[in-house]
């Protein structure tokens, strides 16, 4: 079985292996053992490639035909370490659905270093997650399913052509060897990679072991590998903490906008560089709905759609707490978190000007906007946004995207109130024109996506792939890397699901 980028391609280098040794390095393994166990992972037998991707490939330059070489199927699976590699599992602990947990730490992911990219930080960090049992396995078997893998890969380079601050996914490589979760499946790898993977709950770790020396080492670690500038702080740990609360907001602000729901907010999910972290129980808004809960797992909703703004203010508060004693006081801790609301308000505003096609900021916008979510309810969010940016700024009876709109909505005469307000609008700041129309329409379709990973879509690719046919990964893959794109060949993938997608759930076993 091969994957779809490298099925006809010949490896053409003699041992990409040994480039790739080459040029990697071991930052995060420089740090005190406290912060990390050292372990190799565990081989899995047979392994051949699933999926690539190029984009993703090409920030550590490495060749977009790397998975035809069989030296790098067995870096990636883990059954091959380089000689340059130290491979690892760190420590960390974290709030779980609010509550603390005590130390957590990489259960199934072992990282094998960083290679020199055009990121943050100047360096990637790479982890196979899957790649077997650590310390921190907490009984569990440290191994990925295919199934698990095929969502993370897809939705963090779903995420990162959305623009979203993401980690990124580098590639799968399977086995058929035997993992028992609900029922048997397949093990699978995915190589994950992030300029740092330090949590929040790093921070806590420290913080709640009483260990405020070590607690030290790691935020001086961050903040001069990726935060330099707050060297120059009147005091940097209160600066690094206002802006990881910016940094934050605003990410959660921008899967608003798009609504995307990570499902497992919890602190040992939250990236101190805020980027999206740890694909579960996500899920894409489809029938609009602000209470949606799309980890199956949360039933209390904690991390439904509505609550990820002020959850991840409640994280951003959490790693305050750990970082009291660097800061020194509550009153400069608190100081830093006021950060948090400002930011994601001002980013909500902004996308939303966006998407709704407003060049301008006006007193009423608010009251529109929010008027707009009150009869969105069972619309889907995708495909209103997106044809939204057809509505001609005439009236309604002209020809244009109206009744292709009016015809989302059950209630058509709330949906024609708000449209003529929304049209009113347009014209006040100028946009009567033709000319505006069109205008209006590329820009609104630049940020208003027309391709998502609905779940029925990353269910399908997971349904062929557990025949063995693994061509819809990447099909999928290329489809959800221009999702603002009009791209007539695939229609499809932007359609409502199918009823037979009412069925499905995700859970934190996803």
């Amino acid at each position: 079985m091969q994957c779809a980028d490298t099925a006809e391609i010949a490896a053409t280098e003699p041992d990409l292996a040994a480039d790739f040794d080459a040029r990697l390095g071991n930052r995060f393994a420089d740090l005190p053992p406290v912060f990390f166990t050292q372990l190799m992972p565990t081989p899995l037998p047979a392994p051949y490639p699933v999926a690539f991707s190029a984009p993703a490939a090409a920030l550590i330059d490495m060749p977009p035909h790397a998975l035809a070489d069989n030296g790098m199927v067995d870096v990636l699976v883990g059954n091959r370490v380089l000689p340059a590699s130290k491979p690892l599992a760190a420590v960390y602990s974290g709030h779980q659905f609010g509550v603390w947990a005590g130390q957590l730490g990489d259960g199934r992911a072992i990282m094998l270093g960083d290679v020199a990219a055009a990121v943050q930080g100047g360096r990637m960090e790479l982890q196979l997650k899957g790649a077997g049992a650590t310390p921190y396995s907490r009984m569990g078997d440290g191994r990925a399913v295919l199934r698990s893998s095929i969502r993370e890969f897809l939705c963090s380079e779903a995420m990162a052509a959305l623009g979203i601050p993401t980690t990124r996914a580098l590639a799968i490589v399977g086995s058929n060897a035997r993992v028992m979760r609900e029922t048997p499946e397949t093990a699978a790898v995915v190589t994950r990679m992030a300029p740092s993977f330090i949590r929040f709950g790093s921070f806590e770790h420290w913080y709640y072991n009483g260990q405020h020396g070590t607690l030290k080492i790691l935020a001086d670690t961050v903040i001069d590998q990726f935060y330099p500038a707050l060297r120059a702080a009147e005091n940097p740990y209160q600066a690094l903490l206002a802006e990881v609360a910016r940094r934050t907001a605003e990410m959660v602000a921008q899967w608003q906008a798009v609504g995307f729901m990570h499902g497992v907010l919890n602190t040992d999910n939250m990236s101190i560089l805020g980027l999206t972290l740890d694909y579960g129980p996500f899920g894409f808004m489809e029938a609009f709905d602000a209470r949606h809960i799309c980890n199956h797992t949360d039933q209390q909703g904690r991390y439904a759609y509505n609550n990820q703004p002020k959850i991840g203010e409640w994280n951003c508060y959490a790693l305050g707490q750990a970082l009291l004693p660097l800061i020194g006081d509550a009153d400069r801790t608190h100081a830093a978190l006021a950060a948090y609301q400002p930011a994601y308000d001002a980013k909500m505003a902004a996308l939303m000007h966006a998407k709704l096609g407003l060049r301008t900021t006006q007193a009423d916008d608010a009251a529109l906007i929010d008027a707009l979510f009150a009869i969105l309810p069972g619309v889907d969010f995708t495909q209103f946004f997106r044809g939204l940016g057809d509505l001609p700024t005439g009236q309604p009876d002209e020809p244009g995207g109206h009744a292709r709109l009016r015809d989302m909505f059950m209630n058509r005469a709330a949906f024609d109130a708000w449209a003529g307000r929304y049209r009113q609008r347009l014209r006040a700041e100028g946009q009567t024109a033709p000319a505006d129309d069109a205008a209006r329409r590329l820009a609104m379709h630049a940020i208003n996506p027309k391709y998502v990973l609905r779940n029925y879509l990353a269910q399908v690719a997971i349904d062929q792939a557990q025949a063995g046919d693994f061509s819809e990964i990447e099909r999928l893959r290329q489809v959800l890397q221009r999702p603002f794109d009009e791209q007539p060949d695939a229609e499809r993938y932007a359609a409502l699901p199918p009823d037979w997608a009412s069925h499905l759930e995700v859970s934190c076993s996803s």
